[in-house]
């Protein structure tokens, strides 16, 4: 039987919901459409909630923090939804003393910008922050046809740069696709990285090789891999029945999201956080945006960021961008901070919250003392002009 084939009373119905399901889940990282296979996998594993699986704490709501908001128009016309934390007017001055950077969170694909909810709570306040949806995402319009590529939304990064911090010091965080739009940012403007970039996070990424990748599923990946764009866009084209469906998935959804999204027994409101985000991006964009990852190779890119800090930061159960990415961009940079955390899947800041922070306030205390030496050292001094000249 076809992986993508369901038996008796499921029917056709139930094979277009697996497909939205697997495309859905999957979107949460590079490894698009191959969940299209997973029901086959996890039928007869317990439905959730998992027994000890950490209880939510939250003193604030997944997803419910706002910032200033502000439309940034990419090159191309595409309006894009951007936020922006403020410091408060008593933290400027000290903020400017101590060489805090503006902090730049790119997040990836099939997500939006409520992916970074516990980062940004950890820095609103003490860090002037800018996030942003990318083409496709959250509030940001899809943009023209054909724009839905790498180079693409590192043009857009420069061009949400551009229009909300054109001066000082950036840490720019990347998660999956948002790393890859750094990666795009350091090919298309190596000056503009040399001279404002002073810490780069990258954060479950890679820097190429994606068409390689089995996701976890090494006998199943290369069947996958073939039919994955051709089911992808039937589902584009069947749009209105596939977002009904999707809202249909239940505990099936759930499983899938956990498989590919974590590797430990996450909170049932992260799981629900999860799930409400990738089922927000149509299935048009994830059409739109699954050829890019495998033509996507920036490992050249990566000395542009040598000069700053970086931190190279991935999770050990990883199957969407596995740690040998990681590896592989550190062999690039072997300054950078290395990162592997254990117990990991894809969506690791949202799964070890305090084991990611850690790692970024390392990183920003790194980049401050980069801005603290720039700015200590003299000017150029600049020749006297010969008399009579």
């Amino acid at each position: 039987m076809s992986p993508l084939s369901l038996p008796g009373a499921a029917g056709a119905a139930g094979g277009l919901r697996l497909l939205a399901l697997g495309a859905g889940l999957a979107a949460a990282g590079a490894g698009a459409a191959l969940g299209l296979g997973a029901e086959r996998l996890v039928v007869g594993r317990p439905l959730l909630p998992l027994p000890g699986a950490r209880p939510p704490r939250r003193e604030v709501p997944l997803g419910s923090l706002t910032g200033r908001p502000l439309v940034v128009r990419a090159g191309d016309g595409t309006e894009l939804h951007v936020e922006v934390d403020e410091l408060p007017e008593e933290e400027r001055a000290a903020a400017a003393a101590e060489h805090r950077p503006t902090v730049v969170l790119s997040h990836g694909y099939g997500l939006n910008l409520d992916f970074w909810h516990v980062q940004r709570l950890a820095l609103r306040g003490r860090y002037r922050l800018v996030l942003w949806d990318q083409r496709g995402h959250g509030r940001s319009e899809r943009g023209p046809r054909g724009s839905a590529t790498i180079d693409q939304v590192g043009e857009d990064l420069a061009d949400v740069l551009a229009a909300t911090c054109p001066e000082g010091p950036l840490v720019l965080l990347g998660h999956s696709m948002g790393g890859m739009a750094v990666m795009a940012l350091a090919a298309r403007s190596p000056e503009l990285v040399a001279e404002r970039v002073v810490g780069t996070a990258l954060i479950s990424t890679s820097a190429g090789g994606m068409s390689a990748n089995d996701y976890g599923f090494a006998a199943l990946a290369p069947a996958l891999r073939r039919v994955a764009p051709t089911a992808l866009g039937l589902l584009a084209r069947r749009s209105g029945l596939v977002e009904r469906t999707r809202t249909l998935g239940g505990d099936l959804e759930t499983l899938l999201v956990r498989h590919w999204s974590y590797a430990s027994d996450v909170p049932q409101d992260v799981v629900d956080f999860t799930a409400q985000m990738i089922a927000g991006t149509s299935v048009e964009v994830i059409d739109d945006f699954f050829p890019a990852f495998d033509r996507h190779d920036k490992a050249e890119a990566l000395s542009a960021l040598a000069g700053g800090e970086v931190l190279v930061l991935v999770g050990d159960h990883d199957l969407l961008t596995p740690p040998s990415h990681s590896d592989e961009i550190v062999r690039r940079l072997p300054g950078a901070e290395h990162v592997v955390v254990r117990d990991a899947g894809h969506l690791v800041p949202l799964e070890h919250p305090e084991v990611v922070q850690d790692a970024v306030e390392h990183l920003l205390a790194r980049a401050a003392r980069v801005v603290a030496h720039d700015r200590a050292q003299p000017a150029a001094l600049v020749p006297p002009a010969a008399e009579g000249a």
